[in-house]
């Protein structure tokens, strides 16, 4: 991993599976690209990984995966990877993380956006152009995937912790509607953010995310309104985190944040904080689910998801 990135999916490597099929989330191009020149690159996360664990860099063209479940509950999520906002971590791990998700019954989506590193003219905002533009997408086909359009959630690793976040407690316009799919409202009803960047311009922060975002040194007002806990109000959807203690890439401190912001607003709120574990840690630990993994779909579940 690079100085300063912060990983994205926990690796859950699945040999033998068919590359995922990837749908471009825009009828065109991405809005705000005029200034856009860099070329999408796809390059290795580490130089000694499998040739097929990548991480996606000056994404042009934001898109989505999807699997259905062989047992749908009635459900979906969408999944945001990581990469401290420089790249879309996802990893040779995201097909079978969506399919660990379908095989709850969820009908589960991965998420490949726009960096706020590229001169898009939204600036920070264009990931959650690409997120929004995503969850629109899925409340559109929710009644072809008898999925209810209130069933519906969102779950980030780390930079894409920050990203989910905002999904979830921002409910304000960021693009134009492009065609009938964005008549659909904002909203999810449950937010699960693992590892999370939250902290802006505050000890803690995660400065290769910020760096990105934010630019160097941002203003005390600019970083106030990147903060994901500043954004929690009467109104978020019940929350789950889960964060290592010694999480040495993204602290701690992020989620106890989160955490208590959620709690000064009274919303439900669950966290799971291992003594180990570290940054990225994953779903699967000794051939079983990972402890965090019961717990998520147990609030899940309790809170409609």
């Amino acid at each position: 991993m690079a100085v300063g990135v912060a990983s994205a999916f926990p690796t859950l490597a699945q040999p033998g599976s068919a590359p995922l099929t990837y749908r471009p989330i825009w009828p065109g191009a991405a809005p705000g690209g005029e200034r856009v020149t860099e070329a999408e690159q796809e390059i290795p996360r580490s130089p000694t990984g499998p040739k097929d664990d990548t991480a996606f860099l000056h994404v042009r063209t934001p898109t989505m995966a999807h699997i259905a479940p062989a047992k749908p509950n009635g459900a979906a999520i969408l999944l945001v990877p990581g990469g401290g906002y420089l790249r879309v971590a996802i990893g040779n791990g995201g097909r079978a993380l969506l399919q660990f998700f379908a095989e709850q019954g969820y009908h589960a989506y991965l998420l490949k956006y726009r960096l706020p590193g590229d001169p898009w003219a939204a600036g920070p905002d264009a990931p959650l152009q690409d997120a929004q533009r995503a969850l629109r997408l899925i409340k559109a086909e929710a009644k072809a995937n008898a999925v209810a359009i209130d069933r519906i959630g969102v779950m980030g690793f780390s930079a894409g912790g920050h990203l989910a976040a905002m999904l979830a407690y921002r409910s304000d316009e960021t693009y134009r509607p492009v065609d009938a799919a964005d008549a659909q409202p904002l909203g999810i009803r449950v937010a699960g953010l693992l590892y999370p960047v939250v902290l802006m311009g505050a000890p803690g922060t995660h400065r290769g995310s910020q760096d990105q975002l934010l630019g160097k040194d941002p203003t005390p007002e600019k970083a106030l309104r990147a903060r994901t806990d500043a954004r929690i109000n009467a109104a978020s959807p019940p929350t789950f985190i889960a964060h290592a203690i010694d999480d040495r890439v993204v602290s701690v401190d992020n989620g106890l944040a989160l955490l208590a912001a959620l709690r000064q607003a009274k919303r439900p709120a669950e966290a799971y904080l291992p003594e180990i574990g570290g940054h990225g840690f994953g779903v699967m630990l000794d051939g079983q689910p990972a402890p965090w993994t019961k717990l998520f779909f147990a609030f899940a579940k309790r809170h409609g998801l």
